[in-house]
């Protein structure tokens, strides 16, 4: 499959556009690679968020396609598909470029990592294993850093859905945390978050990329030898920050942003969340550069919650709405 970079983005009820026209494609989250997006269909069932009827499924999509015409994968029949509940996607390439497919899902708000090896000759999946472990109590996104290892947000101190969803927003108190993990090693690397959401990892992969939703910040940490985390700074941009994309080739952050939070949560269609794409360049210098990219009130796009740049063109997610592509030159 040759050299593959990728980027890994949150989204919730996309039909991805291409100017004025409109490709059909509801997904959740996808992982770009070169030309392929991974992304599943029919939306995270998740407290406090609009559902959809069903299980999730996996979609492959090929950008260099005009059509943006996406194909669902094959599932294997060993997989419990019914209580598949994604929420975050990650992709690791081996060595021997085997293409490792990270997913966090939720069977009943409970928290476990499917860990799924790609076949692109018949566009399948093969279940390896399932990842549980107590300190991944509430995965919100995931980043992959090996065969069987990754950084994971927790977005919520408390398991409980009814005091997660309601009681611990209302507390406002910086208990979520980052966690690694590897069949060696699980240990939490990082914390003090208002609400650990997105998580990214630099090009040289020597730096960790972390955004606290409530806080209006990203974090960024540099990685020791032992994959514990050092924080390094954190920069402000002024709206609340959902998923952290990387352009492979020049480093800049692309955020999927919420500038009004109260709009995002209530999720009423008759005022709708606007969006907000924001970009961070130079984010190891002394004064990185935050660049409003894109925005609106919500008229075109509602809650906005990633954003990635592919070939000259800009792709936004939402929560649970649709998604824009749109050329950047």
């Amino acid at each position: 499959m040759g050299k593959l970079v990728w980027i890994s983005i949150i989204i919730a009820g996309l039909s991805a556009f291409l100017g004025e026209r409109v490709v059909n494609f509801s997904v959740c989250f996808y992982c770009l690679m070169t030309e392929y997006i991974f992304g599943y269909l029919k939306g995270l069932q998740y407290p406090g968020m609009p559902t959809s009827d069903g299980p999730g499924r996996i979609f492959v999509l090929d950008m260099n396609d005009s059509r943006l015409k996406p194909v669902e994968l094959r599932m294997p029949r060993n997989f419990d598909l019914e209580s598949f509940n994604p929420h975050g996607i990650s992709v690791y390439i081996d060595p021997n470029d085997t293409v490792n497919l990270f997913v966090v899902s939720h069977p009943e708000h409970k928290s476990q990592v499917e860990l799924f090896k790609f076949v692109e000759d018949d566009f399948s999946l093969v279940h390896l294993k399932t990842i549980k472990h107590e300190l991944l109590h509430s995965v919100n996104d995931i980043v992959a850093v090996g065969v069987e290892s990754f950084y994971a947000t927790n977005d919520h101190y408390f398991t409980n859905p009814f005091i997660k969803g309601l009681v611990e927003p209302f507390l406002a108190q910086p208990w979520s945390n980052v966690v690694y993990y590897s069949p060696e090693d699980v240990k939490v690397v990082s914390e003090g978050y208002y609400f650990a959401n997105g998580i990214n990892i630099s090009p040289d992969k020597s730096h960790i990329y972390v955004a606290d939703l409530f806080d209006h910040n990203v974090h960024v940490l540099e990685r020791k030898e032992d994959n514990s985390l050092v924080s390094i700074k954190s920069v402000d941009v002024g709206s609340l920050v959902d998923n952290i994309e990387l352009d492979p080739e020049t480093g800049d952050l692309w955020l999927g942003c919420h500038p009004n939070g109260l709009k995002a949560f209530m999720f009423d269609p008759n005022d709708p969340a606007g969006s907000e794409v924001i970009r961070i360049q130079n984010i190891h210098s002394d004064q990185p550069v935050v660049t409003q990219v894109y925005a609106d009130d919500g008229h075109v796009l509602i809650g906005s919650s990633v954003a990635a740049t592919y070939g000259g063109k800009l792709l936004i997610g939402t929560v649970f709405h649709k998604g824009l592509c749109c050329d950047l030159n």
